[in-house]
């Protein structure tokens, strides 16, 4: 007898394109969110868009409250909590990059209350997915929250903002193309279950920016509005999925590892982006894709070695080889993989 069942949750509505930050109290409506709104929201995100937002909201006859958070920690999640009880907060908003986003996130989880997204940076999936990232000491700790209700994204001030986020957000799609390959190995090896759908869904994603990297360029508009796609379409395979698996495998690891090695070296979309060229090479070997994701990541100025990461040849060796004990999750990586083999692939592939 078939028993198998799921629950897939989803942004009810995305709203993506010029100038739509104005259109954030409508999908507010659409939704019938109650009460008086929490903006979560960074320093450079509050004075570039917070005010404008909440005055937004005033017209419509509701006084948001603001709150800012300085770095994405579980006590930032507390401070958001407790401003949310304070100001009696029915929903809430996180405004600005992946950190109020996520914090905003998992405040909403803790709540019990609905989340709109409204990403002023295209750095990451997280602006849609239903996972928070935390660093905690030398780890980063990836939490389940519920995906936000509404994710509204402005490309022009997604443009605006420094090129190196948006490459870092178009380096995390592109790894895509080895995450979905290392969830494939550990279904036929492990038996994990896989998503046909939530599969390729990701890897299409990947697939689409790694053939439009030549044009996605610094200071266009059009170029935002195509990543920002990229990632809710990513953050969308994920829920399918319920998991972070066609998004995270080995090149994530790595980067993780990366995080305890050299703290705050690079953005995490470059370190995955870096970290799945190698990935692509465990998998392939010299006849593989790996070129081709490496010239997809220079067609966007992304890094593509550990030098243009700010990273020691040590430190990415020492990445690769010690990776595998992250979490348990089974990948390319295996149980962990010669630092002779790890040099050969680095090497080989220019990462070194």
């Amino acid at each position: 007898m078939f028993e198998k069942s799921t629950w897939i949750r989803l942004p009810r509505s995305v709203v993506v394109g010029h100038g739509v930050l104005d259109r954030v109290v409508d999908a507010v409506e659409e939704l019938y969110l109650d009460g008086r709104p929490l903006i979560v929201t960074t320093p450079s995100p509050r004075e570039l868009a917070a005010d404008r937002l909440r005055a937004d909201f005033q017209r419509a006859g509701i006084d948001p409250t603001i709150t800012t958070v300085e770095e994405a920690t579980f006590s930032a999640v507390e401070d958001v909590l407790a401003a949310a009880d304070a100001a009696d907060a029915g929903y809430l908003i996180g405004l600005g990059g992946g950190k109020p986003i996520d914090i905003a996130k998992m405040a909403a989880d803790e709540r019990g209350c609905g989340l709109i997204s409204v990403p002023t940076a295209a750095s990451h999936d997280g602006i849609v997915s239903g996972r928070g990232s935390v660093p905690d000491g030398d780890t980063r700790h990836s939490v389940a929250a519920h995906p936000p209700l509404a994710v509204v994204a402005d490309t022009e001030l997604i443009a605006a903002a420094p090129w190196r986020l948006t490459t870092a957000g178009c380096a995390d799609i592109i790894s895509n193309y080895t995450a979905v390959k290392d969830w494939q190995l550990a279904h036929r090896l492990k038996n994990v279950e896989y998503s046909e759908y939530a599969g390729a869904l990701s890897q299409m994603t990947a697939e689409m920016l790694v053939d439009r990297s030549a044009s996605i360029k610094r200071g266009l508009e059009e170029s935002a509005w195509v990543v920002v796609k990229a990632l809710v379409s990513s953050g969308v395979a994920m829920s399918i999925a319920g998991s972070s698996r066609p998004a995270s495998g080995a090149e994530h690891l790595i980067s993780h590892q990366l995080d305890r090695l050299a703290p705050g070296a690079a953005l995490h979309g470059h370190q995955v982006g870096v970290a799945s060229i190698v990935t692509e090479y465990l998998h392939s070997g010299e006849s593989g894709e790996w070129r081709r994701v490496r010239d997809a990541l220079a067609g966007i100025d992304a890094p593509t070695t550990a030098d243009g990461l700010g990273i020691e040849n040590e430190q990415f060796v020492r990445a690769m080889t010690s990776a595998h004990g992250i979490r348990d999750r089974y990948t390319i990586l295996g149980d962990g993989i010669d630092e002779d083999a790890a040099i050969e692939a680095a090497t080989t592939t220019g990462v070194l």
